[in-house]
């Protein structure tokens, strides 16, 4: 799952697609025409890329996810932790609140998740 990569235009027709799924491929054009400005052939394309990558499926006229926006984007940030910080989760965490200051709410949140990680283990 983590090797799929997507542009951005195609990360915002999967956006769509998690949104409204199952969704029908008319109601799909339609919804990329008043959101994107697309014509149905563009939707079509990006439709049979994203379905030959694996990450969208389309039967019978139904597109549908095959892969979760959860599962996606999870294993994206994985990949990003990977490639950019040699795995390390702390060296992530260290360079993401240089640059942003992080509330008590959201520090406690986090906490809270370690300290239920920590249990389960």
């Amino acid at each position: 799952m983590s090797d799929i990569e997507l542009g951005v235009v195609q990360e915002r027709f999967a956006d769509i697609v998690w949104a409204n799924e199952p969704v029908a491929s008319g109601d799909l054009v339609r919804i990329c025409e008043k959101e994107l400005n697309w014509k149905k052939p563009t939707t079509y394309t990006v439709l049979r890329k994203l379905c030959e990558k694996g990450l969208l499926i389309n039967e019978n006229g139904t597109v549908r996810s095959l892969i979760s926006r959860e599962e996606f984007y999870s294993a994206k940030s994985e990949q990003i932790v990977e490639d950019s910080y040699k795995g390390s989760l702390p060296a992530f965490i260290a360079a993401f609140i240089s640059r942003k200051d992080i509330s008590p709410e959201e520090a406690e949140e986090i906490r809270r998740m370690i300290d239920a990680f920590r249990e389960e283990k």
